[in-house]
């Protein structure tokens, strides 16, 4: 099963940020947390590749 999703873009004077959310529903099943690194992979045209850096327990909690 898919979840559709919008690409949105806000337009600056200078730039332009892009923005893809995620469903709750996915973020849950990856066990994302707050503040975790992730890496874009190209693959094609028609394919973007979500790699996790790291996956650990403390992923994203703050050292001190």
């Amino acid at each position: 099963m898919g979840y559709p999703t919008k690409v949105q873009v806000i337009q600056r004077t200078d730039s332009q940020q892009w923005y893809i959310n995620f469903p709750a529903a996915i973020a849950r099943a990856m066990e994302f947390t707050k503040g975790e690194t992730v890496e874009w992979v190209i693959q094609d045209h028609a394919h973007l590749l979500l790699h996790r850096v790291q996956h650990t327990a403390d992923a994203g909690k703050k050292k001190r």
